[in-house]
């Protein structure tokens, strides 16, 4: 299979306008102005960080690619849609009020914040997904769909159910509008191991179904009928005492979140773009950010979203680990390293069922060539 260019800048920076105008040569070092922009509406797909958590991209870096699209003549808006979960994004009005309070605004970005799915996460729109063995059709958010040209911009760093979050994180579970959320995270629901469950009762705030209860002995246990299986407890619990005994959930739902990628990106132009900058082992959506795993290591952008994800993995896979992080409370527990880096920092995850599966299904390539900007 002929390998897919992946286009790589370090976030070493000599030049006036500093990192925002390093990001824009890189667009365009990956050719970005080949897309057609004239009077196009384009969907700048990112995520405006938790209330709480500080690993979100900064606002600078939408208003540099804003720029780029303004100026090859594109109307861009920033986009992303609800969670399924409690948080401070769980709604329009919410959403938008937690993208002000960290700084999107068109003042700031040179856009506008439109929330795909809605005010209640329902907007959306049935795709059918050419290839897919899991989901027919994907339940996306409507204004991504209604965008002519789509672009992901990406905070790559860990994650607690897939391992890692990169592009295809962003574009399949982010487009997802709460149905199809749950489509992707239905595979499987978690259970309680009353053994090592301290009843610290932190896995019920980040609950978004009310399904976890207290025992009287100050033990959780989960309703099976109310979850949801969105996974967020067990990556709430310090003590490892929810886990989902559905051995296939996490590779389950590695491959649904490519199959809903493919359904954002099929049959448009698209461009992606991964920040390697403070790598959090867990996603921004909770309310808080652990220490990063790794050093920050630069900017990639690729029209192909696996192979975008692929190179970035392997950059992490080669940096140098950082002292005190999850991955060493992985190990002082017991845990056997493994020498890959999300898998010892969780260790359930899947990692890279969701690349092998996009390549499965034509959403691109993990082979590239990685090209460098200085």
């Amino acid at each position: 299979m002929e390998r897919s260019p992946v286009y790589f800048t370090d976030f070493r920076c000599t030049r006036d306008g500093g990192l925002p105008e390093k990001l824009k040569r890189l667009c365009k070092f990956a050719g970005i102005q080949t897309i057609d922009f004239e009077g196009k509406f384009t969907a700048i797909k990112m995520h405006f960080g938790e209330d709480g958590n500080l690993s979100y991209l900064r606002p600078d870096y939408a208003k540099a690619v804003a720029d780029v699209v303004k100026e090859l003549g594109g109307k861009p808006f920033l986009t992303d849609c609800n969670t399924l979960y409690p948080g401070s994004r769980k709604n329009a009005v919410d959403h938008l009020d937690i993208a002000t309070q960290h700084g999107f605004l068109p003042i700031t970005t040179g856009c506008q914040v439109i929330i795909a799915d809605g005010l209640k996460g329902t907007d959306d729109v049935a795709v059918p997904v050419q290839g897919a063995q899991y989901c027919k059709e994907a339940r996306i958010g409507r204004a991504i769909m209604d965008a002519d040209v789509f672009i992901s911009l990406a905070h790559f760093k860990g994650h607690e159910a897939t391992g890692f979050g990169g592009a295809l994180k962003n574009i399949g579970m982010g487009c997802g509008s709460r149905a199809g959320k749950m489509e992707q995270h239905n595979s499987g629901k978690p259970v309680i191991d009353q053994q090592d469950c301290r009843g610290c009762k932190q896995c019920a705030k980040e609950c978004g179904s009310d399904a976890i209860s207290y025992q009287k002995n100050g033990k959780a246990s989960i309703d099976q009928d109310r979850c949801k299986g969105c996974g967020r407890c067990i990556g709430a619990c310090n003590f490892d005492a929810i886990y989902n005994p559905n051995a296939s959930a996490n590779t389950d739902l590695d491959r649904k979140m490519a199959e809903y990628a493919k359904a954002v990106c099929q049959n448009r132009p698209c461009f992606h773009i991964n920040l390697m900058v403070d790598i959090s082992p867990w996603c921004d959506c909770h309310a808080f950010n652990d220490a990063p795993l790794i050093p920050s290591i630069g900017m990639a952008a690729s029209f192909d979203p696996v192979a975008l994800d692929q190179a970035c993995c392997d950059m992490c896979a080669k940096a140098q680990r950082f002292p005190n992080t999850r991955i060493a409370d992985n190990i002082a527990k017991g845990m056997h390293s493994t020498g890959n880096l999300w898998q010892d920092s969780t260790p359930e995850s899947v990692w890279d069922e969701t690349l092998l599966h996009g390549e499965r299904i034509g959403l691109g390539t993990t082979s590239y060539e990685l090209k460098t900007m200085k």
